[in-house]
């Protein structure tokens, strides 16, 4: 079946009282929709399963032992699995990084031991008189002496050195008891933990130095840029580039072709359908519906949070010594301020859609709700309450030693974006799963009457995917080998959030779209799914972008090119039709006095679709192709796509979600628009400032330097301390502060919200033309308007 075959029924489906006792609401859209998205989802998970068992037979072995020529044991497999530990313990991948993964102010620990260790050779050598010391030094590193049926990897006497004297480094770096770099005054001291991390560090420093057997290029795709042991750019690194760059441009050629050839979705025609607006005010909201109040005054609460601890984590990077005089150090490092900031980034933004997801069923429901739903509710908010702030305690005690063996159950796991222990990290995927329970509780009678390809059906399955795919972070440990444990923690940092929570808040905005009177269902349910095609079709496999580095073999790093390059064509069309899309309300003929109450939610919305494009789409592929990403990784421009990304898209919804729900829980008598007005354009004003005056071009000259003088000395303190990078870093400070102003007025908003909710409470005898706000008067078919349309309210 064709993808633009009529489906059966009209737009806004078979009235239950035309269908048979019993019958389901026929399906809505084209087979040949259901099919392909089917057909790329499962394939992209192929592709993903098969490239995950390459990554454990492919990954950097750990040698049992790693001995000089003479037979001496420099360090053993267990070592460097202890020193992998302390790293993560002690936070360290949110102070530095490990194959460029981590975080951007302290050193990446690989590129940093192979610069000392290769430098410290080199000069041993040219002491020793050798006509080609830099060759030398070449095949010291590039000669993979790993022996892998004995388990025996053999460094030369002058690496052995260069061992010794970096042990001695680390050891003042981490053990400083004056602090000023980042990490807490005297953070590691034992002698036995220091030892155990130089040895982490130096095998990682192999592997990205020595090259993978039966290939010219070591295990991590010659990363990082490091002259003294050539390691330079492959040509997998080229080609892929190259590549990425056709596929984006045949890509966006395709869908833009096919999209002005034939009209998929529908909205281009003239829709002469008329609005009539009911007052907020004459909305009665279910004891659910009220209930979430809590969860947006929380979700405020949360943000405001995030952006002060983001703000004194930024601070860092402009000033080491204190902050404004204060030793800051002592008592909120950057490593705990940084995993506090993206902790609560995701905590925030979770709260927001938990909210609407319960706020919407309801409406959905067509006014019913089960009992007890809003004790379940508030279940729910109290337990997201005790994860919030346990799992926040816990991180500062784990980095500081309090917890001892049980560390990683309830302290820090230590992998950036799920730092949480696995005690909290359980909990949180419970509460999401209770969640889906609460939504299906509400929606069952609705999806016992509708076919599993219809909207309400999608909207319950995006949900049902957010705990599921959230819970494969479980997987990675501070046991698991780094790039199988970075594999895993990807699928929650990339998929489930670029596809999963993507397809979620799609099928989200649709709905109230729908429920608004703004857009017939076919159109939406359409959206739906493309949105599953497109973004699957990129987004499955072009998660291995994040992979070109870590160990993982070049298959990745083709595939991850490839399809994160296609990631970029829903985002060009779709910010070309978001236009049509938000501005079909405008066009219709209204013959209500009541104003639309929304703008501002829409707004929000709209700003969604600027920053997905800038932030996502352009940003994010700058970074992600291959050739840059192999000089740019874990620099500046990372952090910019990352904050315009996340917050841009992501935070701009959870503000409109909550702005939408706001204006029904705040009676009339107390709402202004110009707290969501005011919060708008702080925000936005805020996030534009960071941006394009600090982050961009601070990222830019970074990447200047690490072409110009090598990855390690590009992320050095030294460098980051420089007089051009604190300018960059104190010339954010405006933009920082509007954007912390701009939390204010969101914060009042949902306090009114909790304060003052509204006291009209649904019951069932409501008649269902009240739901919401909008009546949508019979078309006229004179004007053009499509045959099969029938009054509905909404």
């Amino acid at each position: 079946m064709a993808l633009s075959e009529p489906a059966t029924g009209d737009q806004f489906g078979t009235p239950a009282s035309d269908r048979p006792p019993g019958a389901k609401q026929p399906r809505m859209i084209a087979k040949g929709w259901v099919q392909a998205s089917i057909l790329v989802t499962v394939a992209g998970f192929l592709v993903l399963g098969l490239l995950a068992m390459l990554t454990y037979q492919f990954q950097p072995p750990i040698p049992d032992r790693v001995v000089t020529p003479s037979g001496k044991v420099l360090f053993t497999g267990e070592q460097i699995r202890k020193g992998q530990e302390t790293f993560l313990r002690n936070g360290l991948m949110e102070y530095g990084s490990i194959f460029g993964q981590g975080a951007y102010l302290g050193p990446d620990f690989t590129a940093d031991y192979l610069n000392r260790a290769a430098t410290s050779v080199q000069d041993q050598y040219s002491r020793e008189g050798l006509r080609d010391p830099h060759g030398r030094t070449v095949a010291d590193f590039r000669t993979n002496r790993y022996d892998e049926k004995s388990g025996t990897l053999v460094w030369t006497e002058a690496q052995a050195v260069a061992f010794q004297q970096i042990r001695t480094h680390y050891a003042e770096l981490l053990g400083s008891p004056k602090g000023e770099n980042g990490v807490r005054p005297s953070a590691i001291t034992d002698p036995a933990d220091i030892f155990d991390l130089t040895a982490y560090f130096g095998w990682t420093a192999w592997s990205a130095a020595a090259d993978r057997p039966d290939t010219d290029y070591s295990y991590t795709n010659n990363w990082p840029s490091e002259r003294l042991v050539d390691n330079v750019p492959t040509g997998h690194v080229v080609l892929w580039s190259v590549l990425s760059l056709i596929f984006l441009l045949a890509g966006a050629g395709a869908i833009f072709a096919a999209f002005g050839r034939w009209n998929f979705l529908g909205w281009h025609h003239r829709d002469h359908r008329e609005l009539r607006f009911h007052a907020p005010d004459k909305v009665k909201l279910t004891p659910a519906q009220r209930a979430t109040a809590g969860f947006f005054l929380a979700m405020a609460a949360l943000f405001l949070v995030q952006t002060l601890v983001g703000a004194l984590t930024e601070h860092y990077r402009a000033d080491l010594s204190s902050f404004f005089g204060i030793p800051m150090d002592r008592w909120l490092p950057y490593n705990l301020t940084r995993t506090w900031h993206e902790q609560l980034a995701i905590f925030w933004v979770v709260t927001s859609f938990l909210a609407i997801g319960i706020f919407l069923t309801p409406l959905i429901s067509r006014g019913w709700e089960p009992r007890r739903q809003a004790l379940l509710t508030r279940v729910l908010l109290g337990a997201l309450v005790v994860v919030v702030v346990g799992s926040l305690l816990g991180e500062m005690a784990g980095m500081r030693g309090w917890l001892g063996s049980l560390w990683k159950e309830f302290g820090d796991q230590g992998w950036a974006y799920i730092d949480l222990g696995k005690v909290w990290q359980v909990l949180l995927v419970v509460g999401l799963a209770l969640w889906t329970f609460i939504l299906f509780r509400g929606l069952r009678k609705r999806l016992r009457t509708e076919s599993v390809a219809n909207m309400p059906w999608l909207f319950f399955l995006a949900a049902l995917a957010l705990p599921a795919f959230y819970a494969v972070g479980l997987i990675t440990n501070p046991d698991s080998e780094f790039t199988a444990g970075d594999f895993w923690r990807f699928i929650v940092v990339h998929l489930w959030v670029e596809d999963f929570m993507e397809l979620f808040t799609t099928a989200t905005v649709a709905y109230l779209f729908v429920l608004l009177g703004v857009v017939r269902e076919r159109v939406a349910l359409t959206v739906i799914y493309l949105d599953i095609v497109l973004y699957s079709a990129g987004g499955i496999i072009g998660t291995m972008h994040h992979l070109y580095f870590q160990g993982a073999p070049a298959e990745h790093l083709a595939l991850g090119a490839t399809f994160s390059a296609l990631e970029v064509v829903p985002l060009l069309f779709l910010t070309v039709e978001a236009w049509s899309f938000l501005q079909l309300g405008a066009r219709r003929r209204s013959g209500s006095s009541t104003p639309f109450p929304h703008r501002w939610a829409v707004m929000f919305l709209a700003a969604v679709g600027f920053w997905n494009f800038l932030g996502a789409g352009i940003d994010g592929f700058l970074i992600n192709l291959p050739i840059v990403s192999y000089y740019e990784i874990g620099t500046g421009l990372t952090a910019n796509h990352a904050h315009a990304a996340m917050m841009g898209v992501y935070g701009m919804l959870a503000v409109g979600f909550a702005v939408f729900a706001l204006r029904y829980l705040i009676p009339e008598e107390r709402w202004s628009d110009r707290w969501p007005r005011l919060s708008f354009w702080l925000l936005n004003i805020g996030l534009l400032w960071m941006s394009f005056a600090s982050m961009l071009p601070q990222g830019a000259l970074q990447l200047y330097k690490v072409v110009q003088s090598g990855y390690a000395d590009a992320r050095s303190l030294g460098y980051l301390q420089g007089n051009t990078n604190s300018f960059f870093e104190w010339l954010r400070l405006p933009g920082d502060v509007v954007f912390i102003a701009g939390v204010l007025p969101l914060l009042w908003m949902t306090w009114l919200g909790v304060r003052y909710r509204t006291k009209a409470v649904r019951s069932a005898a409501d008649p269902e033309e009240v739901l919401l706000f909008t009546e949508i008067v019979q078309d006229d078919p004179a004007a053009g308007a499509e045959p099969d349309a029938e009054p509905v309210t909404a």
